[in-house]
């Protein structure tokens, strides 16, 4: 079957979704955002407009993707993971710039963790629960700690 699935409660504005999708409860996706096939989108998310999620993504409850964010394929994001995309955020700042956060193919990201922005988090890398990134994760290596520390990858 190749449908994709929202629930009544949810607000998907997107036409950019791939087959075989489910949004569940209370989640948001706007109408610029582009979101692959499986992917599995869990309650109370939230999806801004500049924002790619390739294939085969999971992202538990309580997760929002801001614009800048690019997930590529076979990516898990845990329950409430925060990802931001200004570091420096002042309201009303009318010197705002978005800076880029790339979470790269078959990586995780445990719950709880804090995704500074500006970061990459490489291909099977391994983000622990409670960790605060503010440096890139290298391919295969894992970030455990606040802040976070890169250590072997031992998942």
């Amino acid at each position: 079957m190749n449908s994709v699935f929202i629930h009544e409660s949810s607000d998907v504005q997107s036409k950019k979704i791939g087959a075989n999708t489910s949004f569940w409860q209370f989640v948001v996706v706007l109408k610029n955002a582009r979101v692959g096939e499986n992917v599995n989108v869990c309650s109370h998310c939230f999806i801004e407009n500049d924002v790619v999620i390739g294939d085969n993504v999971t992202i538990k409850n309580g997760v929002y993707i801001w614009d800048g964010m690019t997930i590529e394929d076979d990516v898990f994001i845990g329950p409430n993971v925060t990802f931001t995309n200004d570091k420096y955020p002042i309201n009303k700042n009318i010197n705002y710039k978005i800076l880029k956060t790339l979470i790269k193919k078959g990586a995780v990201i445990g719950a709880g963790s804090v995704i500074l922005p500006g970061v990459t988090i490489g291909e099977n890398a391994f983000v622990a629960a409670g960790a605060l990134v503010t440096k890139s994760v290298p391919d295969g290596m894992m970030a455990i700690g606040v802040p976070a520390k890169i250590i072997k990858n031992e998942y």
